[in-house]
């Protein structure tokens, strides 16, 4: 009688049949479309900002405080107010879009959707990004940057073959930080702003958890999802400390 209420053991079942599950495959699909699409726009837009930021002489610590204020505020709060931003019926930048002749409407549409994630996500951590650029920044020697200038290299050169190499140190960190970030950390933005739709199309594996595990009650595929989730972690930060650190000048 008792053995009848124990429920079979799977083993790795759940873990075979999540390869079979065309959702799950889309899910890991769309996770890396999101964290590649989050790292590239906030490690970019940082660099932009803290390049521009340096030059400032006066204004420079004014810029700095506003800029680092975002990284103060949860996941879910940057989701709600992108959410507000880009909402079709009360946002403002649908109404900017529609007179460009763009229909906005992220809850129909997939791409749209993916786009407002990846900005909400990126925007909460350009500041974290921002403050390791502007610090390498500040610590690179003037006098490498004037001896390129008197040799007639001009700014783009400059950026290219002094200053970007020598941030390759802060540019690994950030790179190995803001990956774990889209991976773990992004769960209050998609839940704030698409729950995952409009099917599926911002359904990334940490919400996929969640769903499965918490709403679905599906707590043998959620476990199985959790540890597949933590060793692509392991996976991608392992393979960046044993190709890309190879590039960095340290």
């Amino acid at each position: 009688m008792l053995l009848a209420l124990i429920p079979p053991l799977l083993g790795l079942d759940n873990f075979t049949r999540l390869f079979q599950d065309d959702l799950y495959v889309n899910a890991l699909q769309v996770t890396f479309i999101f964290s590649v699409g989050t790292t590239l726009l906030s490690m970019s837009v940082a660099l932009l900002l803290a390049v521009l930021v340096n030059r400032m002489l006066r204004s420079r610590d004014t810029y700095t405080t506003f800029l680092v204020w975002p990284y103060a505020i949860a996941p879910a709060i940057a989701g709600i107010l992108w959410w507000f931003i880009f909402n079709p019926s009360i946002g403002i930048l649908p109404y900017f879009l529609e007179m460009l002749g763009i229909s906005w409407n992220h809850r129909s549409n997939g791409n749209q959707a993916m786009l407002l994630v990846i900005i909400a996500a990126a925007w909460k951590q350009i500041s974290y990004n921002f403050l390791f650029f502007l610090a390498g920044l500040q610590s690179i020697p003037h006098s490498l940057i004037e001896a390129a200038a008197i040799d007639g290299a001009n700014k783009v050169k400059r950026f290219w073959t002094i200053v970007f190499p020598l941030l390759s140190p802060i540019t690994f960190f950030l790179l190995v930080v803001n990956v774990v970030y889209a991976m773990f950390d992004t769960f209050g933005v998609i839940h704030a702003t698409t729950e995952g739709g409009p099917a599926q199309a911002t359904n990334i594996l940490v919400y996929k958890v969640y769903r499965d595990g918490f709403v679905s009650m599906n707590l043998g595929s959620s476990a199985a999802q959790s540890v597949i989730l933590m060793a692509i972690v392991v996976l991608l930060t392992v393979l960046q400390f044993r190709y890309i650190e190879r590039r960095v000048n340290y």
